[in-house]
């Protein structure tokens, strides 16, 4: 018999969290912040050849418990427990990353709020370009927070489609949309993500946080600080130093040796 039971109190604390709950978007808002702000974005798990366990215990223990991140299906897989503990209404989508142009299979995993009787994307799990807080699911209506601009539109062969505006120009992120998403339906994305020899998370080290008004992140050796419009990137030394970044930077503390890292292409 399955007994577990998801420990709020121990999430809320990892998230350094200690506002008054209640449902509605001030404090939807209020969590994906923190949530966003405290646990990274990472794949270093990937990095190591360890399996990527997405059981709702497993999740709980890493992400809490170990004070690790992780990539959409851990992250959001937490928001999506804690959401649901609190009461909020909520449901797993998946959707194609398109940064690249073409895009991949339907494995970003995300979620759909049904709040004060609208609808609402949240997404604690897409690295640098992450939205900030929970976006309306309204097509053809722009909305900004700090330094991001997102839209929603309709998508002829994907559903919807979310989109950045950066320097002037629409960047397409990802599209989703509003299928029913079952338990191993996010499991075949999982899995591809974590195993498949072509999957990004696989051929790449990366991480990201939000830090103040800006971003710090990691792409293999390089570390870039975006702060206040103003940029600084600098390579990282291969050895300790790389994991005593990991751990000052992003909070990230690996019990392994440099060397258990599977080599970079």
């Amino acid at each position: 018999m399955n007994t577990y039971k998801f420990d709020i109190n121990k999430y809320l604390k990892r998230i350094g969290f200690k506002d008054t709950i209640a449902i509605n978007l001030d404090s939807l808002i209020a969590l994906h912040q923190a949530q966003c702000r405290t646990i990274p974005f990472e794949n270093f798990d990937i990095c190591l050849g360890k399996p990527i366990d997405i059981s709702p215990r497993a999740l709980e223990g890493k992400l809490v418990g170990q004070k690790r991140g992780g990539y959409c299906a851990e992250l959001n897989g937490l928001f999506l427990l804690a959401l649901e503990s609190l009461g909020f209404g909520v449901r797993n989508l998946l959707g194609r990353v398109h940064l690249n142009g073409v895009p991949t299979g339907r494995g970003h995993r995300l979620i759909l709020v049904s709040l004060e009787g609208k609808k609402w994307l949240v997404d604690t799990g897409f690295g640098v370009d992450n939205p900030k807080r929970p976006i309306p699911l309204i097509c053809n209506s722009p909305v900004s927070f700090e330094n991001q601009i997102l839209r929603i539109l309709k998508s002829e062969h994907y559903g919807f489609m979310l989109q950045s505006k950066q320097d002037g120009d629409w960047k397409n992120l990802y599209s989703f949309d509003l299928d029913y998403v079952c338990p191993m339906d996010i499991e075949y994305g999982n899995h591809y993500t974590s195993t498949h020899p072509n999957s990004f998370f696989v051929n790449a080290r990366v991480a990201a946080l939000p830090i103040g008004q800006g971003m710090i992140s990691l792409h293999n050796r390089t570390l870039t600080k975006r702060i206040a419009g103003e940029k600084e990137v600098k390579v990282i030394d291969e050895g300790q130093a790389y994991l005593s970044i990991l751990k000052k930077e992003f909070g990230i503390h690996l019990n392994v040796d440099y060397a258990d890292f599977k080599p970079l292409l």
